[in-house]
């Protein structure tokens, strides 16, 4: 059985996208709806992380159950690296660049939610079938508030 790799996959996919979205409210702490809302749906990664880190001890799988901090450092680093390797643009390029990020990366969580409730179904484990029916819903929310994002930013952006 392979459901302790899909959920260690998960478990990075998750921490990964809890990072980058908490990377988009830094970068954009101006615009108050991206800040705030960003951070609130990077916590509901890092609850899925605790979770799938539960449950992954089940399938073989010890997955730290605290989701990963960049750290200040880190975060400075990254942001000098950025400027100097040119990627520093325009703010409503990079917010779009930034939403098309959370979006692509979101969207791959989700398959990977929908690939282990299926897995779930076919063993009949009911307890990790709620868990991904549960959180592929945060996921799809996810997913669906960086696409209302992108539709109410990019004409303005890109026109203008």
């Amino acid at each position: 059985m392979r459901i302790g790799l899909a959920l260690a996959e998960l478990h990075r996919a998750e921490n990964d996208l809890a990072q980058e979205l908490l990377r988009v409210s830094e970068r954009h702490r101006v615009d108050h709806e991206t800040y705030h809302v960003a951070r609130d749906v990077a916590a509901w990664s890092q609850r899925h992380v605790r979770e799938v880190a539960e449950i992954g001890r089940r399938y073989g799988q010890d997955l730290d159950p605290e989701p990963e901090h960049e750290s200040s450092l880190g975060r400075g680093l990254r942001d000098r690296a950025s400027t100097l390797l040119g990627r520093e643009g325009p703010a409503e390029l990079l917010m779009l660049r930034d939403l098309r990020g959370v979006f692509t990366r979101a969207s791959g969580v989700s398959v990977d939610w929908e690939m282990l409730a299926q897995a779930a179904q076919g063993v009949k484990h009911a307890e990790l079938l709620a868990l991904a029916s549960r959180c592929h819903a945060d996921t799809l929310r996810q997913v669906r508030w960086a696409n209302a994002r992108i539709k109410e930013s990019s004409t303005q952006i890109l026109v203008s």
